[in-house]
């Protein structure tokens, strides 16, 4: 098993959602979070004073799933959310050495 975390910007969670719906994904975790890269940040001007915005809000998408569909799943996002502009993102693939379902207690693959 795999853990995929997509960092996207904002306005491509839904597309990604459904894409990944689509592919037979029956669940993930979603969380608004903050930093920054390549895309360095920006200045904004607030009652006429210019300030520097360090942190990117984005949206991180967390999900399990089978080293069989990893490929396809990393595939799905990117071409989901790709605008093709500095600050679209990245993955992050994590290996996963268990999953428990608390509610039936059934583990590893199935869990999922």
């Amino acid at each position: 098993m795999k853990k995929i975390e997509a960092i996207i910007r904002h306005f491509k969670l839904d597309d990604v959602k459904d894409a990944l719906n689509r592919r037979g994904i029956k669940g993930m975790t979603v969380t608004e979070v903050s930093g920054f890269g390549r895309q360095k940040g920006h200045t904004e001007m607030y009652r006429g004073a210019e300030y520097v915005v360090d942190f990117i809000p984005k949206i991180k998408v967390e999900i399990i799933v089978t080293d069989e569909e990893l490929n396809d799943i990393i595939d799905t996002i990117v071409t989901t959310a790709r605008t093709g502009q500095v600050g679209d993102g990245k993955i992050f693939v994590s290996e996963v050495k268990n999953a428990v379902r608390i509610r039936t207690g059934e583990t590893g693959d199935p869990a999922i």
